[in-house]
């Protein structure tokens, strides 16, 4: 079942530039969908650097604990990602699919199996014929190419209604270096500690340790920061891969984060617009809302404060029926369970205030309200008026779309 292209969809997508020391390729193995691409592979000429983060999930998907443990090595070589199927909550029979991959991609890409990485998106709980794909992997090999960024992109995609990519450049010791981005999501998001599926590539020469406290640091303020339905998937993966083949033009390698301050800041500027590309393209999303609360005891519980309003469906349907309903902000402060004074709290939607000192604003217009409420982009504002903590979170507006999407998902 196919959806119209979100109406938050970006206008255009970027060039993506071929990023030295990566080829990729794309399969139609009919996992889920006909006539579309579902597998993905990502081949590392030279090994690369790698760092993920991962679902916090406590019940995760049998790639993610092949991910996790193949990290130790901090080399990779290959990437395999199909979509339609999640490989989660699938027992002996995830574990073997895991193994038939990885052991076809290594033979395929000529690597021993902990240099590869593994993902899968879709359906839970539905056992994964691995053999769909695993033989097809090295012709996939052969003709992986580096300028093929937005095919890889839509080959990850399940319910998405569009590709989300991007790209950033910056300098590291003089020398520049670019880092390009994939990522795939709409519904079941509410990441902790990473996205559903996301990958980033550099050709900057990073060593492991570094490109781990570069992500770790990254995913807070963006990946972190947003939320569709709150829910948290079982297969939330984010990995970055640096090729280093930036050394050639004279890179000197990064074994500390803080030496790079210029690519961690593109890095994170990269993390943040995939991030935002993934709520706008919620499931039946019509509206971008972006939650900022200050005033908080602490930047911690002005985020759990922010999510506590992100997450709540009463806040989200309002926005959907362009109701300025603050009650509802107020509603969703009070139960956060952090500290909060209902005698201080200030609220606006956009630059109209509609409430202060605890109660509604002597000069508050409901035709002034209203009318930020119609725009696609709705900012709202807490103040708690307690300390200085503050934070920033994006959501978007829960709409009967979302319900139909979900309601026949398996079908």
């Amino acid at each position: 079942m196919s959806h119209a292209v979100s109406p938050l969809a970006p206008k255009s997508f970027p060039e993506m530039p071929v990023v030295d020391g990566v080829r990729m390729a794309t399969a139609e193995a009919g996992i889920k969908y006909k006539n579309r691409t579902d597998v993905l592979l990502m081949v590392f000429d030279e090994p690369a650097s790698v760092a993920g983060v991962f679902t916090r999930s406590k019940c995760p998907s049998a790639p993610v604990d092949f991910c996790r443990a193949n990290l130790a090595t901090g080399r990779a070589r290959a990437v395999v990602v199909n979509s339609g199927n999640a490989n989660a909550f699938t027992g002996r029979r995830g574990r073997a699919a895991t193994e038939l991959t990885a052991k076809s991609a290594s033979e395929a890409v000529g690597c021993s199996i902990d240099e590869i990485y593994l993902a899968s998106t879709g359906v839970i709980g539905e056992p994964l014929d691995a053999t769909k794909f695993a033989g097809v992997l090295g012709d996939m090999n052969g003709k992986a190419k580096g300028d093929f960024w937005l095919d890889a992109a839509k080959a990850i995609m399940t319910t998405d209604t569009y590709p989300k990519v991007a790209t950033r450049t910056a300098e590291v010791g003089g020398v520049k270096v670019t880092i390009n981005g994939i990522a795939k999501g709409a519904g079941m998001i509410a990441p902790d500690m990473a996205t559903m599926l996301s990958f980033v590539v550099t050709d900057a020469d990073i060593a492991p340790a570094a490109l781990q406290d570069l992500l770790g640091k990254g995913v807070g303020p963006s990946f972190n920061a947003v939320t569709v339905d709150s829910d948290t998937s079982t297969s939330d993966t984010l990995m970055l891969f640096a090729t280093g083949a930036a050394k050639n033009r004279g890179q000197k390698r990064v074994e500390q984060a803080s030496e790079a301050p210029g690519f961690a800041g593109a890095l994170n500027a990269l993390l943040l617009d995939l991030a935002h590309q993934v709520v706008r393209d919620g499931e039946g999303a019509r509206k971008m809302v972006e939650v900022t609360v200050t005033g908080a005891v602490s930047d911690e519980s002005a985020k759990r404060i922010a999510l506590s309003i992100a997450n709540s469906p009463l806040v989200k349907t309002a926005i959907a029926g362009e109701d300025a309903n603050w009650g509802r902000v107020v509603m969703a402060v009070g139960k956060a369970g952090e500290p909060a004074d209902r005698d201080r709290l200030a609220i606006s939607f956009g630059d109209i205030r509609v409430a202060v000192d605890g109660e509604r604003d002597p000069d508050y217009s409901e035709a002034a309200a209203s009318a930020v409420m119609k725009g696609q982009e709705i900012p709202v504002k807490v103040d708690l008026g307690l300390g200085h903590g503050a934070a920033t979170v994006w959501t978007c507006d829960l709409t009967k779309e979302y319900v139909e999407i979900n309601g026949d998902y398996r079908s």
